[in-house]
Formats: structure tokens, sequence, C-alpha cells
């Protein structure tokens, strides 16, 4: 390969490195972020209450996605 493809390649690679290096910072900040978040949530009053109804949607929500037809049986 020619020297200049060579440090073409090499920049590429930095500038890679670079992007990746802040994608990896965003997602730290993100993660604290939403830690805090969380942290704060739970500190809110009727926390429990909203949990405990949260829970009870999803199995509501599950129980009818069971009773409801597959799709192999409605195709035919």
């Amino acid at each position: 390969m020619k020297e200049n493809k060579l440090i073409e390649m090499k920049n590429k690679v930095e500038a890679l490195t670079r992007v990746s290096q802040h994608m990896i910072n965003e997602l730290a900040q993100i993660k604290d972020l939403a830690i805090g978040t969380l942290e704060t949530i739970k500190n809110m009053p009727d926390y429990d209450e909203a949990i405990k109804k949260l829970k009870a949607d999803v199995i509501e929500k599950s129980s009818k996605a069971e009773k409801a037809e597959p799709l192999e049986a409605t195709s035919d």
C-alpha cells in the first residue's frame, strides 16, 4: 500500500476511536441520569402504589395476549 493510503486509514481509525470514546462517555452520562431519575422517583409519594398498579397492568396485558388467537390460525 502507498504511504498516503496508510496515513488516511490511520486517520480514519483515530477518528472512529474518538467517536467511539465520545459515545461511551455519553452513554455513561445517560446511565447516571437514568439512575438519578429513578432514585428521585422512588422518593416520591405513592411510588409503591404506582409500582403495584404497573405490575397489575402488565399481568393483565400478558393474560390477554395469551388468550389471543395465534397468527398461524388466523392466516388459514
